[in-house]
């Protein structure tokens, strides 16, 4: 027997597996919430901006000098997250953590063209988070004159502590919406695998499609209602006698 699966089919299985998707949806949704709520911990961000600036003594502006500087950034940004300056942060913190652990906590970006780069610490401390980022700029600032034999890096924008830090992530928000989306997918999917594994005939359009002779004649579904009724009609008074049909 072939199935073909048609637009009018799918809506009808929605609407009658209704119940089950709403079931997925919720489930999906309750799971993301716990999760995101009590289970993951907040992780909070501090950054600073480093300026990259070889002073000219002429005071004039050196496009050349400018774009050496911005080329410096990149070499830079390896030396910032390198042991010689992490270890330091680590030591002079207290810090519980090897340089490496310490290094995937820390992001360089800079834009192009630019003598500015920033440094983003991600804990799940939001005072930590502050206290690194801005260790690890000063300590970078003064390791590097040694490193490079430059004087060139200045830091223009230190991290602050706000009153009431917000973490980055997790977002339960977004978690629960996506998760709601999920459900929906898949309970809509477990619906239409229900029906499709479903091998009873349905109607009389199943039952000519699998016999291959037409429906002469079809029975309608009772509800116990229905039948109640029909008994309580079937007894009738006449005369002061009950006659039952």
């Amino acid at each position: 027997m072939d199935v073909t699966v048609g637009l009018l089919d799918i809506l009808k299985t929605i609407k009658k597996r209704w119940k089950l998707i709403i079931c997925i949806t919720v489930i999906a949704a309750l799971i993301s919430g716990g999760v995101s709520y009590f289970i993951l911990k907040p992780v909070y961000q501090a950054s600073t901006q480093i300026l990259v600036n070889q002073k000219n003594t002429e005071n004039k502006l050196d496009y050349t000098l400018l774009q050496s500087n911005v080329d410096l950034i990149n070499t830079y940004s390896v030396i910032l997250k390198s042991p010689a300056i992490l270890e330091k942060v680590i030591n002079q913190l207290d810090l519980n953590v090897t340089w490496e652990e310490l290094n995937k906590n820390l992001t360089v970006t800079s834009q192009e063209n630019s003598q500015v780069f920033s440094l983003t610490v991600e804990d799940h401390d939001a005072q930590k988070a502050v206290e690194i980022a801005n260790t690890v700029s000063d300590t970078f600032q003064s390791e590097i004159k040694g490193i490079m034999n430059v004087d060139n890096v200045s830091i223009i924008a230190r991290a602050e502590l706000k009153q009431k830090p917000v973490p980055v992530k997790p977002k339960p928000l977004l978690n629960i919406g996506i998760a709601i989306l999920i459900g929906l997918i898949l309970g809509m999917g477990s619906a239409l695998l229900k029906d499709f594994m479903d091998g009873t005939l349905k109607d009389d359009q199943d039952a000519a499609a699998c016999l291959g002779v037409p429906v002469l004649g079809t029975i309608q579904k009772i509800s116990k209602a229905q039948i109640k009724e029909g008994k309580n009609s079937a007894v009738q008074t006449m005369g002061g006698e009950t006659i039952v049909s």
